[in-house]
């Protein structure tokens, strides 16, 4: 995977609305990034499958990093 795909999926994790991070289920949340994904970017099935499976190794910190954004700010 390369370092551009790396920023290009984070990017896209925090500009998506937090609510639809935290809601979706695993499965769908995968899915749903790689079509993101997959439309500004032509991908090759080893890159699909690799996306595919950091992902889904990335799913907690993911929803953790949402789950923050929808917390009340505190001081």
């Amino acid at each position: 995977m390369t370092p551009v795909m790396l920023r290009q999926l984070w990017s896209l994790i925090e500009t998506t609305q937090a609510t639809l991070l935290v809601n979706l289920d695993d499965a769908t949340l995968v899915q749903w990034l790689l079509k993101q994904i997959k439309t500004s970017s032509a991908l090759n099935g080893n890159e699909t499958d690799l996306l595919n499976e950091y992902i889904e190794s990335r799913l907690s910190l993911i929803r953790d990093l949402a789950e923050q954004r929808l917390a009340p700010e505190r001081f």
